[in-house]
């Protein structure tokens, strides 16, 4: 890994204890943005479904492995958070102060250190040390009830809602709060950031709409596909559309395009008149394939879409100009997001397998070679 690094974020180091999914999510997210991230994992990490290759979300950092519940371990996790802007943890609570890296033993020799902490339910509270995982705690803040058809029971939307909107983006959002207030101050803080919490904010809008009485439940809210123009279509060749035609402009537009306009349409703003609509537009969109309606809805008023998997998105010609997507050591994955005029951020480069980058991380972090090899040798990092 080179040791420039460019990215708004340039010149900030974080100090990272190897977790799952948000927070590597939250690292990954600082380091694409150029800040200098020290992931320390276990001595034998939990094994992994797939090769260290294919963990994109450990992309841009070095990595050691650290004993830490040794004496030198914890000793030398000091040092480094001693160095450190910020650190990032995903344990239960409790777990970090029994390392004596806790929160107080941390600011206490680093005052400007911003102390993220990542949980499910948070520090605090009756489920606080209770296990979980994403579909939990979206559960409890209201989310998961929200998303599916009306009859029967929700649908889970992957852990896109938990783990890494409500959980890995606001730690990170956190902590760059905390780095910036710490610059004006001098003074760091912890960062408390549940995926509850933050699974609760991502529903701000929804939340709005129950208290103006406009919300009408799972499945029966425009916005969640029981409207006709808003929803997604079978196309002839099996596959499928989205059309996102809210404002009556837009809506105007695809009667047109589709031709259902010739004959007298039910009016949309009756909810009782959604079932007909929607049957007449699936009846037109299915008689074309997926791509020809592509090639006639793509650039239209309409709000259109090609509903594409994982491979299909990464090839589409919009998000080829934008380089949404970069090639890695052969691998396709998304590219650093958002994007800043300025100060790009690197291109990523490819994660590493726990502990294979000591000798150079912990030079990088100011320790001489020869006490490395003596680390080593007594096996406090491998």
């Amino acid at each position: 890994m080179a040791a420039a690094r460019q990215g708004p974020l340039a010149g900030l180091r974080v100090v990272e204890m190897a977790g799952l999914a948000p927070g590597p999510f939250a690292a990954m997210m600082l380091a694409d943005m150029g800040a200098e991230v020290l992931r320390i994992d276990r001595p034998e990490p939990a094994a992994r479904p797939m090769p260290q290759r294919f963990w994109f979300t450990d992309r841009n950092r070095r990595s050691i492995a650290l004993d830490l519940k040794s004496d030198e371990g914890a000793a030398l996790a000091r040092r480094l958070i001693g160095q450190a802007d910020a650190l990032i943890e995903g344990f239960r609570p409790g777990v970090m102060e029994r390392l004596g890296l806790g929160p107080d033993a941390c600011l206490a020799l680093n005052p400007r250190l911003v102390y993220g902490r990542m949980t499910g339910w948070g520090q605090e509270g009756p489920l606080a040390q209770a296990p979980g995982h994403d579909i939990n705690y979206i559960a409890l803040a209201g989310v998961l009830d929200s998303i599916g058809p009306a009859e029967g029971p929700p649908v889970v939307p992957l852990n896109l809602v938990g783990d890494f909107g409500g959980g890995g983006m606001y730690l990170a959002f956190g902590i760059a709060c905390g780095l910036i207030e710490a610059a004006r101050s001098g003074r760091g803080q912890v960062v408390d950031a549940a995926m509850v919490d933050g699974a609760a904010s991502l529903m701000m809008y929804f939340y709005s709409y129950m208290a103006g009485g406009k919300w009408p439940g799972r499945g029966r809210a425009a916005l969640s596909g029981a409207a006709p123009h808003y929803g997604v279509y079978e196309t002839k060749d099996g596959k499928y559309v989205s059309v996102g035609s809210a404002e009556p402009k837009f809506y105007a537009e695809l009667l047109r395009i589709t031709g259902l306009d010739r004959a007298p349409v039910p009016d949309r703003a009756d909810p009782a008149n959604w079932p007909v609509l929607r049957e007449r537009l699936a009846a037109v969109f299915r008689t074309r394939t997926r791509d020809e309606w592509s090639v006639l809805l793509e650039s239209s008023e309409v709000c259109f879409a090609p509903v594409l998997d994982l491979r299909e998105a990464a090839a589409h010609p919009h998000n080829v100009a934008r380089q949404t997507f970069v090639e890695i050591d052969g691998h396709v994955q998304p590219a650093p997001a958002p994007r800043f005029s300025r100060t790009p951020s690197a291109t990523p480069q490819a994660g590493v397998a726990p502990g294979m980058d000591v000798h150079a991380a912990l030079e990088g972090w100011g320790l001489p070679a020869g006490e490395i090899d003596a680390l080593a040798a007594r096996g406090i990092v491998a």
